[in-house]
């Protein structure tokens, strides 16, 4: 019995660590790029190791480096950290039903889940001879490993690699893109591509790009909310 359970939650960790790769790219690349930032602002290697274990959010991490080195605003860095992070919310309600059945494992995945792992967990096809709480566990624990090392890393070699910075996050933005494509080959209907492009570029419009974000994430939540139906009848095929 103890043997059949090692053997799935091995297989589900092969299974999920291909669907991490990409990932894996980006967040070793970036990471080091933060622990770098960290250590040129005058931070031991323990404060990104530390921050990217507990926070796990990383535009809010580098945000953070300018927050320790200000004057102390508690009410304030809370009202950013919401900012930054209140997109969170909608990726907790999609994944309401993904996390069903998943027990324990549950929290581990609520906490980890960032902007990439939602983007897996949310759209891969996972086996059926794969148990789907264990390959969320391992994409999410990978992903976060990434993060970690990469950061750490970064952190201990910042004192002798020094680089402009300049323009690095444009890798998370191509990531996105290819995950984006990657959905949209998979989908029979666009629906909700549609919706996020067609949601962004209008509130963007309206709001600029300073601001656009929260309305752009209502708009989508709305509009899933009452297109539901249609969209799950003209989903991911069968």
């Amino acid at each position: 019995m103890q043997k059949t359970a090692s053997k799935d939650i091995l297989t589900a960790a092969r299974s999920a660590f291909p669907h991490t790769i990409p990932i894996m790219a980006g967040f070793c690349f970036l990471g080091m790029t933060y622990g770098i930032y960290m250590n040129i602002s005058g931070f031991s290697f323990v404060y990104p190791m530390l921050m990217s274990l507990t926070i796990f959010g990383g535009s809010l991490e580098f945000m953070a480096v300018s927050m320790l080195l200000s004057a102390f605003a508690p009410l304030q860095t809370l009202m950013v950290a919401l900012m930054i992070q209140i997109r969170h919310i909608f990726y907790g309600i999609a994944m309401l039903n993904k996390y069903k059945g998943t027990g324990k494992k549950k929290w581990y995945l609520i906490f980890g889940m960032c902007d990439e792992t939602f983007s897996v967990n949310c759209s891969a096809e996972i086996p059926e001879d794969v148990d789907k709480g264990w390959f969320m566990f391992f994409v999410t624990l990978f992903n976060q490993i990434y993060w970690v090392f990469g950061a750490t890393l970064g952190g201990a070699l910042g004192s002798l690699i020094t680089f402009n910075t300049e323009g690095l996050d444009f890798v998370m933005t191509a990531m996105f893109v290819v995950i984006f494509l990657d959905q949209w080959l998979k989908e029979k209907k666009h629906y909700t591509a549609l919706i996020g492009v067609i949601a962004s570029a209008v509130c963007l419009l309206i709001f600029g790009a300073e601001s656009f974000m929260i309305p752009t994430m209502l708009c989508i939540l709305f509009l899933l909310t009452a297109l539901r139906k249609p969209i799950e009848k003209g989903g991911f095929p069968e």
